[in-house]
């Protein structure tokens, strides 16, 4: 299959950070890649570097067939996208935002309006369409920005964050949208916080920290590496060290406590019977279970494993500079 994304060695410096360190970013053609890493991993600077908005230090990469150094015009005809933040007009309407979008593609008066009115509806923006975006609520510029990326269909959309700020609803309909390009044969790379919709929509999952990749695969053989099952358990009151101690020589790893709410997450192995096993020593001991559940890995605990803290920690660079 070939790659419509291809980036080698991106390296950028912001000072004396180093955003990117020597990271490599392969995209197969009709497919979604997950870029996925702690904040300030370097995910934004990546998009940034593939979408031409910022020049690496070092490194190539081309997309649909384009050179993003040499060339990033024709990149730019060739791709969508949508940032973190809404990159709309607030002075002008929702419908005047996209049809703007459609004529600096070059599609043309009907067509920049026909599609307007299409991606109005499909975001449920038609009855907004004619008022200013500085009258739109938050996650309403949120929809349009994402409307703003499929205008020009695209054979590539690079999508940073598409679902931060958006309520459930939303975010399932988006989910829903990006299917249906991705089945017509779109390319995406899609940035997220949110590792449900990693999991749910990504081909494939490149985690990345401190600008380098740490690991690639399917959300399956990422659970896979992390391996076995995880016990959680919420116990009463004034249990939380017993319980602790207990959980212990069950574990198999690093043993996740959240002291607030008396919660732990231990890695196991032998599942059901680890778990009736746990039960009864937990009882043995006096501890009173007040929720108890075995299951498989997430990519929370991929995250957790691979980079020693969750996906949502420390301050962004990116979002500095």
């Amino acid at each position: 299959m070939t790659n419509i994304i291809e980036a080698r060695g991106l390296v950028k410096h912001y000072g004396e950070v180093k955003a990117l360190d020597g990271l490599d970013v392969s995209v197969p053609e009709g497919t979604i890649l997950g870029l996925l890493g702690p904040n300030g991993a370097g995910k934004t600077t990546a998009v940034s570097i593939l979408t031409t908005l910022t020049s690496a230090d070092a490194g190539s990469a081309t997309v649909a067939g384009a050179d993003v150094f040499s060339s990033p015009g024709e990149v730019r005809k060739r791709i969508g996208l949508s940032g973190q933040y809404a990159a709309v007009d607030e002075h002008l309407t929702g419908f005047e935002n996209l049809d703007m979008i459609g004529r600096l593609y070059r599609l043309g008066k009907v067509t920049s309006r026909q599609r307007a009115r299409e991606l109005l509806d499909r975001f449920d923006l038609a009855d907004a369409a004619d008022r200013p975006v500085k009258t739109y609520s938050g996650g309403m510029r949120r929809r349009l920005d994402l409307a703003g990326a499929l205008v020009a269909e695209t054979p590539v959309l690079f999508l940073d964050e598409p679902t931060s700020g958006l309520d459930p609803r939303s975010r399932i309909e988006l989910w829903a949208i990006i299917g249906e390009l991705v089945a017509r044969g779109t390319t995406l790379l899609l940035t997220t916080q949110y590792l449900e919709e990693a999991d749910r929509l990504a081909d494939d999952i490149l985690v990345i920290d401190h600008g380098k990749a740490i690991a690639h695969g399917t959300a399956n053989r990422l659970k896979d590496m992390v391996g076995g099952e995880r016990i959680e358990v919420t116990v009463g009151d004034h249990d939380l060290s017993n319980a602790r101690s207990v959980m212990s020589t069950f574990s198999l790893g690093e043993m996740q406590v959240d002291e607030r709410n008396r919660h732990l997450v231990v890695p196991v192995s032998g599942g059901a019977a680890a778990l009736t096993q746990a039960l009864r020593s937990l009882d043995g001991a006096g501890v009173e279970v007040r929720d108890v559940m075995l299951r498989r890995p997430t990519l929370d605990d991929v995250f957790l494993t691979l980079t020693g803290h969750a996906a949502e920690e420390e301050e962004s660079v990116e979002e500095l500079v």
